[in-house]
């Protein structure tokens, strides 16, 4: 089922992002995480694509087994690092035949180490607006999602060059957006407003992660250079050392962000789950008693 057949109908939607396993043991740990994530009945689930496309043989995998094994709708991430047009329209065909109608279509990063950044193959793709542009000539019947970022792309040059970006994302054939994670709903419905003056007119689903451990709070950061509110850290920072107050006030501070964001109107959550269950199932829990 298409993404956006499910938006016609459903005002909120729930949904969970997962990476493929490493090992055989990540595998099987990922699969009972699976299995009690399955209990929540989201609306669909996103598989990511590693890094320099390093990972695509594995994500092919997992993604077949999500959307024909277990059955869930299944969006497959897809990246312009690493493959050619002939090679992408290879694989976008690929996963077309498994059953796919939904793909998260991104730029992506260079493999860990390359010190030149992103550079596009010969006949390749510069952006993500070629990919998707690209994907919408070339696969018929389906639903293409992309990337936005609430605190600005970390190589734009301003918010403003960077809702432009987005917008001709968007005008290329993007059917909805999913944020990168932040941590001030601030920043998110500061984003949707802009958006919708600059006529992003599409579904745009806050990304959530929730922050457990204190290990997690410099490479989160880092990863997506969120602004963390000062009250937040300052209770991180107070209990760095104390692994179960880190988990209580990481928890609380999640709970408290997807209540906000749902009533103030974000269309649903979309949770980075780092391929666990326990915290998305006790957020999740606690929204549906409150």
């Amino acid at each position: 089922m298409k993404l956006t057949d499910i938006f016609n109908i459903a005002e909120k939607t729930f949904s969970f992002e997962f990476f493929p396993p490493r090992d055989q043991i990540a595998a099987l740990d990922l699969g009972i995480n699976i299995g009690h994530l399955l209990r929540l009945r989201p609306a669909f689930v996103s598989v990511t694509y590693g890094a320099g496309g390093s990972t695509q043989s594995r994500t092919f995998e997992l993604v077949d087994y999500l959307k024909n094994k277990v059955g869930l709708n299944t969006v497959a991430h897809y990246t312009c690092v690493g493959s050619d047009r002939k090679k992408t329209l290879e694989d976008l065909q690929a996963l077309r035949r498994m059953g796919l109608q939904n793909f998260m279509l991104l730029r992506g990063d260079p493999k860990a180490g390359s010190e030149q950044g992103y550079v596009p193959l010969k006949d390749g793709f510069a952006n993500a607006t070629e990919l998707i542009a690209f994907a919408r000539k070339h696969i018929k019947n389906c639903c293409i999602g992309g990337g936005a970022y609430p605190e600005v792309h970390p190589e734009s040059l301003n918010a403003e060059t960077d809702l432009q970006h987005l917008k001709m994302k968007v005008d290329a054939g993007c059917d909805f957006l999913i944020t990168q994670f932040f941590f001030d709903n601030r920043r998110y419905f500061d984003f949707v407003a802009r958006a919708r003056k600059e006529g992003i007119l599409c579904r745009i689903i806050p990304g959530v992660i929730p922050l457990t451990k204190y290990d997690q709070l410099e490479r989160f950061v880092k990863l997506s250079r969120a602004a963390v509110p000062p009250a937040f850290l300052d209770q991180l920072e107070s209990n760095k050392d104390n692994p179960d107050a880190i988990y209580n006030i990481g928890m609380d501070f999640a709970i408290r962000q997807c209540r906000d964001l749902l009533m103030l109107g974000a269309p649903g959550i979309h949770f980075y789950t780092l391929n666990k269950s326990r915290a998305t199932v006790e957020i999740y829990q606690t929204l549906m008693v409150r």
